[in-house]
């Protein structure tokens, strides 16, 4: 199996832009040198070709130069020789550096074993003017000036590539956005993204993936519409069934087979219910509930009294221990149901003559909180964060239990940009349930 190796795109940029600008250098630094040994060629050759033309105006006397063998000669140095036609025993000197006789004026050049020499030759009727230089003495100079003005540009190269990061890293910052945006989404935050300040070439990835956030929209919504459905139309023949079982148990109360099955039912009723206030969240028809203002205290009394027959047959003390007057702006229906499911969550699992205690008050300006308490047995803190999922349960031996009302209960909160908080009650030692929500939505 090949693994992939996974890479930084500014690291690449950023080495490959060193390595770019350390290469071009080697290339400027090179030219330079070609130009540089140029110039230098067409200066000092002017410079040999004045001094032998200015030779031939004197007095001709020979002249011999000396080679020194050690010695380091620079740009300034020209070796001048002076020789006459009938005296050619110098030519094979161990120098080598004299040219024979020429016919014509013009530069020459002469290997010797001081190296490669350069020379400019008047031939006259009896006398031959030379003019020497040493080519190393030309490249030697030609690499100064070629290294002064590379070295600018050395000095210079590291800050060039601090710039150059810097660049890089403002004009990837997109990329960075882009990550952002993806990670403060949730799973139901597939609206699209806004491409205005993207630049041009994020445009069509980001236009295929809104095409990706609307096919996954619509797969969702279709399958939450068909459970929502589903749930519908099973509500009316489910209730149906209920409705003949109890009149056939009115009419055969020791029938123990009709008693299970009235059980059953009701677990199937309760079941469709919460599964269609679950699919009802899920396809959203909340953002099209109106915002409107109302009592929370008028809310909580009406799940109650919804409530109160259930609790009766389990002999509950079912009532509030704090009520205060609290009015909210926000979705009537989503406050009702958060209401109704911890109500009804803690009346299945409070045993029968327990206690359920609920309080309605405000802990400061903008929020409202209600706290139901109860006198069951609980729920072990590891669990918390487990029992918001669906479907999961942690007392099975109740019958009635669907594993939904406390997910419910969860997604309506974070809709309405509330809170839920899960503890142990001190009073009644079951569990506490603590909801905050917003008084304006």
């Amino acid at each position: 199996m090949k693994i992939s190796k996974q890479y930084s795109l500014k690291k690449r940029l950023v080495w490959g832009t060193s390595v770019f600008s350390f290469l071009l250098g080697c290339l400027l630094i090179f030219t330079a040198y070609k130009t540089a040994l140029h110039e230098v060629d067409e200066i000092l050759d002017t410079q040999m070709q004045y001094m032998a033309e200015r030779s031939t105006t004197q007095p001709l006397t020979t002249v011999a130069s000396k080679v020194e063998l050690h010695r380091t000669y620079h740009e300034e140095d020209l070796l001048v020789d002076i020789w006459a036609y009938k005296d050619q025993s110098h030519l094979w000197h161990q120098t080598h550096l004299l040219i024979p006789p020429v016919k014509q004026a013009g530069f020459y050049s002469q290997d010797t074993p001081q190296g490669k020499w350069r020379a400019y030759v008047i031939p006259l009727k009896d006398y031959q003017i030379q003019v020497s230089q040493q080519e190393e003495v030309r490249q030697s100079f030609a690499w100064e000036l070629a290294g002064s003005m590379f070295v600018p540009y050395v000095v210079l190269l590291p800050f060039a590539i601090l710039v150059l990061a810097f660049i890089i890293r403002l004009s990837l910052k997109p990329l960075d956005d882009f990550k952002t945006e993806l990670k403060r989404r949730d799973s139901e935050g597939l609206s699209p993204i806004d491409s205005h300040d993207y630049p041009q070439e994020l445009i069509p990835t980001i236009e295929e993936m809104n095409h990706l956030f609307e096919r996954i929209q619509h797969a969702q919504t279709e399958q939450k519409q068909f459970i929502a459905d589903a749930a519908h139309e099973l509500r009316t023949p489910v209730t149906a069934l209920n409705l003949q079982t109890k009149i056939l148990i009115s009419q055969f109360p020791e029938h123990e087979a009709l008693q299970n099955l009235s059980k059953g039912l009701a677990r199937i009723q309760h079941l469709v219910t919460q599964l269609l206030a679950l699919a009802k969240q899920d396809v959203a028809l909340s953002l099209i509930e109106p915002n409107t203002q109302f009592c929370l205290n008028d809310v909580a009394l009406n799940c109650v009294e919804q409530l109160v027959n259930l609790a009766m047959q389990k002999e509950i003390d079912l009532g509030f221990e704090r009520n205060d007057l609290i009015e909210m702006q926000s979705l009537e229906s989503t406050v009702h149901s958060i209401i109704f499911n911890l109500i009804d969550n803690a009346i299945k699992y409070t045993p029968d003559q327990g206690i359920i205690n609920i309080a309605v008050y405000s802990d400061s300006d903008d929020f409202a909180c209600i706290q139901i308490e109860d006198s069951g047995v609980g729920i072990d803190p590891e669990q918390y964060d487990k029992v918001l999922k669906r479907f999961y349960r942690v007392h099975h031996h109740l019958e009635v239990g669907s594993g939904l009302g406390l997910s419910i209960v969860d997604k309506a909160t974070q809709r309405l940009g509330g809170s839920l908080i899960l503890s142990r009650s001190l009073d009644l030692g079951g569990l506490s349930v603590l909801v905050r929500l917003p008084k304006k939505l």
